[in-house]
């Protein structure tokens, strides 16, 4: 199994759109690195409330998860450049970017060191071989202060290592429940 390059990169993944490296003064840097495209964070997010609107006591649970938990906020509706996550909480939002993972390739998400110096934790489930849609992405705020994330910035690395063999079946092939998401996903159980 091996790395793809930028070149590579820019030959096999289908990003949309896709930003070449380059220096963004005041910016959260994103686009194509050496060895992985940063992705950068849309306007939309949900932010965790730790209680529901309807009242009572939440209860945190996959199988059946409530859009009540959140607080929707698009940045670009406010007109803000950001968004604030309050102390020990997370978001869920949605990268600007498209992708489309090819059939013999796995894509790993990590968080970019400028929010992780911060306190601040991207998480990413491995984004499967064929898979395609915009990725949601969850960030936690694991400080004690509320913290801000910059809309239309970079947020997270997507590392593409490419198989040795191509896969039996895709996340295509399976019809995975997060196939083709346009945007902000909430957990699914099928």
């Amino acid at each position: 199994m091996a790395v793809l390059s930028d070149a590579q990169i820019r030959k096999l993944v289908k990003i949309e759109p896709f930003s070449e490296a380059a220096k963004r003064t005041g910016r959260i840097s994103f686009g194509l690195s050496s060895y992985g495209y940063d992705v950068r964070v849309g306007t939309r997010f949900k932010i965790f409330t730790p209680t529901p609107k309807s009242g009572g006591i939440a209860v945190v649970d996959p199988k059946h998860f409530s859009d009540e938990l959140f607080v929707e906020v698009d940045t670009a509706a406010l007109g803000a450049d950001h968004v604030v996550i309050p102390p020990n909480s997370f978001a869920l939002c949605e990268t600007v970017e498209w992708i489309e993972v090819p059939r013999d390739v796995l894509v790993v998400c990590v968080g970019k060191s400028t929010y992780a110096r911060c306190g601040l934790i991207v998480n990413v489930t491995p984004l499967e071989p064929e898979w395609r849609g915009k990725v949601t992405l969850e960030i936690s705020n694991t400080t004690p202060l509320p913290a801000r994330v910059y809309a239309n910035e970079g947020i997270a690395q997507l590392v593409f290592l490419k198989a040795d063999q191509v896969c039996e079946q895709s996340y295509a092939d399976k019809s995975g429940k997060y196939q083709n998401q346009s945007g902000l996903t909430l957990p699914k159980v099928d």
